[in-house]
């Protein structure tokens, strides 16, 4: 008899084990795909401003203009908060440029340098739009230094409403992920607790209080939302690492404290999930009459 009872405690506990086991292992795969959604949430912001702010204003100097007039003109480039950078191209530099393309001297073939000086103007992303574009080109023009101002305001209309667009896409589709991903954890954890039944409604009989009784479920729900929220951070990583290494371009887009607010995000969410879904659940079963608990 003792043998039995033995046998039957290490059967219960082995199930038990197996249950939390597979809970753990479907939280960390659900938060998982959060985080790979927060990294790309990051990655579009980051593209969206890398897009933008490579859009090139392009300034072409009066023939006229002095070397000393010129570069004043370019540190009241630099000083507008509207700019990230300038770019100065004369038309020394423009001719040899333009010559290593075209593979061929094209100024002994024409006899004089027809090319203009000129500066490359790349905008911050948030002026990176028709409207801050066009207050900047009427403020700059009044300099005698410029000859024209010259942007593709057309291009310009159809990044930012492309960026806009994809920008909505991507975070309906969060927002979906996100409902989906609190449903299939809560149904996790109710499946969880459901197999605790019988143990929750003995210790309501036998006098405990519902805290007492939800006290140790609620410790093991935050300590599985977050054993399953470090197994998905350390896929993420894996995966960021690898990304960079068959992709090293992609360093361009990386902002480790961003991707540090995702990481800290999926801490987080595992506990307070986990632990909200485990309330209602053990709640759930406080509730009902014994008699319910074999439906």
């Amino acid at each position: 008899m003792k043998y039995m009872e033995e046998f039957e405690v290490s059967d219960a506990s082995k199930k038990t084990k197996t249950v939390y086991i597979s809970t753990i292992i479907s939280i960390a795969l659900v938060l998982l795909m959060l985080g790979l959604l927060g990294l790309v949430l990051v990655h579009a912001k980051n593209l969206s401003n890398y897009v933008k702010e490579n859009i090139v204003l392009n300034i072409i100097v009066d023939e006229g203009a002095k070397e000393a007039d010129v570069l004043a003109f370019q540190k009241e480039l630099n000083a507008n908060p509207a700019v990230k950078q300038t770019q100065y191209v004369n038309k020394e530099l423009a001719a040899r440029n333009l010559t290593q393309d075209l593979g061929e001297d094209f100024v002994n073939f024409l006899g004089y340098n027809p090319l203009t000086s000129t500066f490359d103007v790349y905008l911050k992303a948030e002026y990176a739009n028709n409207k801050s574009i066009e207050a900047l080109k009427t403020s700059i023009s009044k300099n005698p230094v410029v000859k024209e101002v010259v942007y593709q305001s057309s291009l310009i209309d159809m990044v930012n409403k492309n960026i806009n667009t994809i920008g909505l896409i991507i975070l309906a589709f969060a927002a979906l992920l996100l409902i989906i991903s609190i449903a299939l954890i809560n149904n996790t954890i109710r499946l969880a607790i459901y197999s605790q039944r019988f143990l929750i409604k003995s210790m309501q009989l036998v006098g405990a209080t519902k805290n007492f009784i939800r006290r140790p479920f609620l410790l093991y729900a935050a300590l599985h939302g977050l054993i399953a929220a470090f197994i998905a951070i350390i896929i993420l990583l894996a995966t960021l690492i690898y990304a960079r290494k068959e992709v090293p371009e992609i360093i361009i887009l990386n902002n480790y404290q961003e991707f540090g607010f995702v990481f800290i995000g999926l801490l987080v969410v595992g506990i307070f999930i986990t632990g909200i879904s485990t309330w209602f659940a053990v709640s759930r079963y406080l509730r009902l009459k014994s008699y319910h608990l074999y439906r």
